[in-house]
């Protein structure tokens, strides 16, 4: 396995790139360490596809450098860079049997038979195929098809890299959280530094240790999972990650203090005085309460979705969500919302702006 570095990296797809626009990969600069478990997260057209091309060693990049291990391997083909890909539709030979594939990436490099014989049992056991090992593959279901395609991708020890390209597109809804969950536990029985792209939050957050969040071919951010939820560093990480995602609220500066619809709000942190720009207030659902004082808000509608209830209530012509157990108010109801300071934040165009604990 690899660390992988991505170095001053930068993509377009225009002959002579003039500006910022013309780009579909702006700077980027990462490291991934060795046996890590990573996602790419972003909506279609973020420049996902583009990076793991560009990883993968099926695309060169315009500017930068791509190394594992410290070795540059920025010009190299995919099969010098020793990675394995999973793609989203599974590929596997069906006319061969489920034992055949899984062994074929290790006698297509000339594997001695009984370290092939070993290491097809290991993946089978961990994959829980082993009563259909000698079945043909065209003959299975979607899932198991992956699970084999999965098995293709890590059945060889000697890989720097394994990549998955949303694995999970063509299966089932109530067959993704077993796939994801075996997916989990493989990583870390193997070990192997794996990148999974996705424009599903919650298949990345379950999965990567680290997720790269991107829009418009920039990163937006990087961290763990509950980095990502707790305290987003663009507005566009807390709208797309969580259900419902981050209230981003328009806002005005003044007084030392930030003011949403004329009221003071408090916040996790003091705001930079040369702060400029569009000033929003970014606070999660899950921190928004309703009590006998606050802002005063008209309840518009409540949905049950069974863990809770959402509600979402009108301050002015500014929507608020709210999560909340309990008893709920009515529709139309009048009532008061309050904002958890340590998870209150002041964004300046689009960026964080509130220092924690400053």
């Amino acid at each position: 396995m690899a660390k992988i570095t991505l170095e001053k990296l930068r993509h377009s797809y225009m002959p002579n790139p003039k500006g910022p626009d013309d780009y579909a990969l702006k700077q980027i600069d990462v490291d991934w360490e060795d046996g890590g478990a990573y996602a790419l997260l972003g909506p279609s057209g973020c420049g996902k596809s583009t990076l793991l091309n560009i990883i993968s060693g099926l695309l060169v990049p315009s500017e930068g450098h791509v190394k594992f291990d410290g070795k540059d391997v920025t010009s190299l083909t995919p099969d010098q860079r020793n990675i394995a890909q999973v793609f989203q539709f599974p590929v596997i030979y069906d006319t061969m049997t489920v034992r055949q594939n899984l062994s074929f990436p290790l006698k297509n490099r000339g594997v001695d038979e009984r370290t092939i014989i070993t290491r097809v049992r290991e993946i089978a056991e961990m994959l829980e195929v082993t009563d259909m090992l000698d079945r043909r593959a065209a003959g299975l279901t979607p899932d198991n098809k992956q699970k084999i395609s999965m098995g293709r991708g890590l059945v060889r020890d000697d890989v720097n890299v394994v990549m998955f390209d949303e694995p999970l597109t063509v299966i089932d809804p109530h067959l993704k959280w077993k796939l994801r969950s075996k997916l989990k536990e493989l990583h870390q029985r193997v070990k192997a530094t794996m990148i999974y792209v996705t424009h599903d939050q919650t298949e990345a957050l379950t999965f990567a240790d680290q997720v790269m969040v991107m829009q418009e071919g920039e990163v937006v951010q990087v961290g763990t999972p509950v980095e990502l939820f707790e305290r987003p560093a663009h507005t566009f990480v807390g709208h797309f990650i969580g259900s419902p995602g981050m209230n981003v609220l328009p806002a005005e500066l003044r007084d030392g203090g930030a003011f949403f619809q004329g009221q003071n709000v408090a916040l996790e942190g003091t705001v930079d005085k040369d702060v400029t720009g569009k000033i929003e207030i970014g606070v999660r659902p899950e921190f928004v309460a309703l009590g006998n004082t606050g802002i005063p808000a008209k309840v518009r509608k409540v949905a049950d979705v069974g863990r809770h209830l959402v509600v979402e209530a009108m301050v002015g012509d500014q929507k608020v969500a709210v999560i909340m157990n309990g008893p709920s108010p009515a529709q139309g109801d009048t009532v008061h919302l309050q904002f958890n300071p340590a998870h209150t934040r002041v964004y300046s165009d689009c960026w964080i702006a509130t220092g924690a604990g400053q």
